[in-house]
């Protein structure tokens, strides 16, 4: 039996599509990167904008029509957000083309449903009566996020994923999280180091710590263990070179984690602060439990204590109530602050989410459109002279990718997550490379390798992003 895995939307859906890949070579089942080969097509789903699920329909209509194409069907899983949102509704849209429905609560049932509309499938067939229904579970038992260390399949031969954190307590009028991931549970210390170790073991020289609020973390086995701590102890792992993390809430950030980001040598000097908007009036209305003024203040106190920290936003634009004076708020943040990249959308009304029942969505979408291209526009400017003001300095680069359209290129990221382009053999994936800066665009640059390294702890020097502080 073959499977193929399609994942929409952020790290953490890419990391639960990990461990169902694990799951289900344990059950028997071989990759294929190849849609057509599959006897089970798994699609695991985003909903955190509405875009993500208008493309698993259109998706779905597209393995719909290549079954007619190769002149069989395969099994259809349905996993992630839009799963555990939608239930019995995503199979009566689908037109019957869904067979398998998994909740993210309910990943390790991925192979036994899957396994079970395989077996009728093939029990059914040149038989008059029709498939069975399909199989739904959306249900809340896991309680407990533990998983099986060794399970995970990465698919990255370089960054591991490690989820410390499933669900949200902080119900954003926005975001509809809470209600597809449930509430915050917390992993425990000791899994989690041990799987940081089992990445290490595995090669993998980066580790990426997960959760919807990473830095609310607080191990259930150790009282004394809040997130910076447990970054000291991941520190401590021989063979990771880098740790980042992902997403810290501005709220949470203390000053002891901006310490521990500061003197900690492998963690990345690199922030995501998601601030959604730069008005005190939206950020009240989001429900976010901090003001413009209290951001701006955090952000002058991490570039005091890490002067070449990198940082990093997501920005929402025409949330309901939203108006002109509001988005000027919004640019002028973006212009105090100078991020070095921002992932910016236009609001879009998500299920059960408060601002969906209380606020009516009453920007008008021309308005929002022209507020996301002014965003972008100088979002845009302001990451090209950054990129520009770097050209001449040297800078240590992860290597993470071989180039799709160049051979012998190479790319990489910074410790604050700037994305490298530079020429390199093939060999070099996973070597820290010294490469000094050439060129610039808009969202990434291009250099040339001065040396190769598979030591951790080489600090870099000068330039406008260089991003560690010398060790």
């Amino acid at each position: 039996m073959k499977y193929f895995i399609e994942t929409y939307g952020c790290q953490m859906n890419v990391h639960d599509s990990e461990r169902m890949a694990g799951l289900l070579e344990a059950a028997g089942y071989d990759r294929t990167d190849v849609d057509s080969d599959a006897d089970l097509v798994v699609i695991n789903t985003c909903s955190v904008r509405e875009r993500a699920e208008d493309k698993l329909y259109t998706r779905l209509g597209e393995i719909k029509e290549m079954g007619r194409e190769i002149g069989r069907d395969p099994i259809v899983a349905v996993t992630g957000c839009v799963a555990q949102q939608e239930g019995d509704k995503l199979i009566a849209r689908s037109a019957g083309v869904v067979d398998v429905v998994i909740g993210t609560q309910q990943v390790k049932m991925l192979p036994v449903l899957a396994t079970q509309k395989l077996q009728q499938q093939r029990e059914a067939n040149g038989r008059p009566w029709r498939m069975p229904q399909a199989a739904v579970a959306i249900d809340n038992p896991y309680e407990d996020p533990s998983f099986p260390l060794g399970i995970v399949r990465r698919g990255d031969p370089v960054r591991a994923y490690v989820t410390i954190i499933e669900g949200c307590n902080d119900f954003c009028a926005f975001c509809v999280v809470p209600y597809t991931r449930g509430h915050e549970r917390m992993r425990s210390k000791a899994e989690i180091l041990a799987d940081v170790r089992d990445a290490a073991d595995s090669g993998r020289r980066e580790v990426q710590l997960l959760g919807q609020i990473v830095n609310h973390y607080q191990a259930p086995d150790d009282p004394s263990c809040d997130f910076p701590a447990l970054l000291e102890e991941v520190q401590k792992i021989s063979g990771i070179d880098r740790i980042r993390f992902a997403s810290p809430h501005p709220r949470h950030t203390s000053d002891r984690l901006i310490a521990a980001v500061r003197d900690l040598p492998k963690v990345c000097k690199h922030l995501h602060l998601p601030v959604q908007s730069g008005s005190s009036r939206v950020l009240g209305l989001m429900r976010r439990r901090h003001t413009r003024e209290q951001y701006l203040d955090l952000v002058a106190r991490i570039r005091e204590a890490i002067p070449k920290v990198q940082l990093s936003t997501d920005m929402i634009v025409g949330f309901p109530g939203e108006s002109e004076a509001d988005f000027d708020e919004t640019l002028s943040l973006t212009e105090a602050v100078r991020y070095h990249s921002m992932f910016s959308f236009k609001y879009s009304e998500r299920p059960n989410t408060l601002a969906s029942k209380r606020m009516p969505d009453d920007v008008t979408d021309a308005d929002k459109t022209r507020r996301i291209v002014a965003l972008q526009a100088l979002q845009r400017s302001i990451q090209s002279d950054l990129f520009q003001r770097s050209i001449g300095s040297t800078h240590q680069v992860l290597v993470d990718a071989t180039s799709r359209r160049r051979e012998w290129e190479l790319t990489g990221r910074t410790g604050g997550n700037t994305v490298v382009n530079f020429p390199g053999p093939p060999e070099w994936l996973g070597a820290l490379v010294d490469v000094t800066i050439r060129r610039a665009g808009p969202n990434s640059v291009w250099g040339e390798p001065v040396s190769c390294s598979t030591l951790a702890g080489r600090s870099e020097n000068g330039g406008a992003f260089d991003d560690r502080n010398e060790h």
